[in-house]
């Protein structure tokens, strides 16, 4: 409770935090900002005219929706996922990117991972009003579900915010960290239906003889829920399965608690290693 009032009382210097790396994550660029907006439709092109067309993977039809569009089916699942991956691929650098800051002042050394999380997390937001202009376009009215929306966002980002703070405690002691996380994300991203539909993942499979329930162990994993929550949210205009939910908001609870957990094991000695 103490550390929490601490990092309350520093509210300002993460809202100067969160600014700087808004500001400086476009500077000197031409398109500035465009870019949050540019890579999400780059990588939704690329992704429509490898699976839409050239394996002409069909979307389902959203209950009660009534859509049928395989780029928006796409964009659902891939804005979320892209908030959680930018949060994991820029989190091994934040505390080692600081270093000289960290040696000179004390501050809450979390406040580096808040402000990190919140700048990901305005650009997250942006896209996801894109997403929901598209929506309307197509006819989905998304409008009553925004605060819903808004609450499965905010699960996301205690996620991520848990992620960030073990990723960034762990790779100023080991600096290889990061070069796992680079090559973990490219397993990850296929092991999430974003670019297929879960029904492409087959319920049971024979294995050396023995009967596996592939669906089963695949649900395991909290991000298939992520993903499931937001299409339910978004795509089909329906309130999302309540396990689902669940399981997606425990994880994100657990997540957090144990890189809350790690990163204070870990602090005492940050100035003297990063």
């Amino acid at each position: 409770m103490t550390r929490l009032a601490e990092l309350t009382g520093n509210r300002e210097l993460v809202i100067n935090l969160t600014l700087r790396e808004l500001r400086g994550k476009y500077k000197r660029s031409t398109l500035g900002w465009g870019w949050s907006l540019l890579n999400p439709l780059l990588s939704v092109g690329i992704y429509w005219l490898v699976f839409g067309v050239f394996l002409e993977v069909v979307p389902p039809i959203g209950r009660p929706s009534g859509l049928q569009s395989f780029v928006l089916f796409l964009l659902c699942g891939l804005i979320p996922w892209n908030f959680l991956s930018s949060a994991m691929t820029f989190a091994p650098e934040i505390l080692v990117s600081n270093g000289n800051l960290i040696k000179k002042v004390y501050f809450p050394r979390e406040i580096l991972v808040f402000s990190q999380i919140c700048a990901l997390l305005i650009t997250s937001l942006i896209e996801f009003g894109v997403v929901c202009v598209l929506l309307l376009l197509a006819g989905n009215m998304v409008v009553p579900w925004i605060p819903m929306i808004l609450l499965v966002i905010a699960i996301e980002a205690v996620m991520a915010v848990g992620i960030a703070l073990l990723l960034s405690s762990l790779n100023v002691y080991f600096r290889d960290v990061k070069h796992f996380v680079t090559i973990g994300l490219q397993a990850l991203f296929y092991s999430v239906p974003i670019v297929y539909p879960i029904r492409l993942v087959p319920v049971h499979a024979e294995i050396a003889g023995i009967d596996v329930p592939v669906r089963r162990i695949y649900e395991l994993n909290p991000l298939v829920r992520m993903v499931a929550v937001f299409r339910d949210v978004l795509y089909n205009l329906r309130f999302p399965n309540i396990w689902d939910l669940g399981y997606f908001a425990l994880w994100a609870i657990g997540l957090c608690a144990f890189g809350w957990f790690v990163f204070h094991k870990l602090e005492p000695r940050l100035a003297e290693e990063v």
